[in-house]
């Protein structure tokens, strides 16, 4: 508390003695609460409640929450091919995946199996190229598309592409580009 107290001091400080480099990057509601000497105190009442009393005011309580609606009452669409649903689906498959082959690496000399790059590669380099072309898309997909979708997250996160008709296009420009570029890596690389 004391360092807060501190650091507003010293902001009102050189708030209140503006030069030619603080008024050009200090905000103005900055400027205007140096001039405000005087910290807002609010005094605190408690009162002793009976257990009853304490039930009966946590149900009060929860009768004003907000009720979250079911998933079962969106579109199937929405929820099912919905992008942060598998945004989360496949961050959790990249932690899954890199948890079960950490493991089984560190344990691959106790159990004498051969989890070497030059084993893996030897045995990857025998299969079949359909199957080869399948594994490398299987692989590829989860990464493109958690890609891409998390570009997506970002423009959520500064309060972009809100509307409607913009998280079903999208969502679905998403799936093309994630399938598109999943499928260039496994045939082009």
């Amino acid at each position: 508390m004391n360092a807060q107290r501190l650091g507003t001091t010293a902001l009102r400080r050189v708030a209140g003695q503006p030069n030619s480099f603080f008024t050009a990057n200090i905000a103005k509601l900055g400027l205007a609460s140096s001039q405000i000497t005087t910290l807002q105190t609010r005094q605190v009442t408690t009162q002793k409640l009976t257990h009853n009393d304490e039930i009966s005011l946590l149900a009060k309580q929860r009768l004003q929450r907000p009720v979250s609606p079911h998933l079962d009452i969106y579109d199937k669409k929405q929820t099912w091919f919905g992008g942060s649903a598998w945004n989360r689906i496949t961050g959790s498959m990249f932690a899954g995946g890199l948890y079960v082959f950490g493991t089984a690496y560190l344990a691959a000399p106790l159990l004498g199996w051969h989890l070497e790059s030059a084993s893996l590669a030897a045995a990857f380099g025998a299969l079949p190229v359909a199957v080869k072309t399948g594994v490398k898309f299987l692989a590829a997909w989860p990464f493109v598309f958690h890609t891409i979708n998390s570009v997506r997250h970002l423009t959520w996160d500064i309060g972009i592409g809100f509307t409607r008709k913009t998280i079903i296009s999208f969502g679905w420009y998403i799936w093309g580009a994630s399938v598109v570029g999943a499928s260039y890596l496994a045939f082009f690389l």
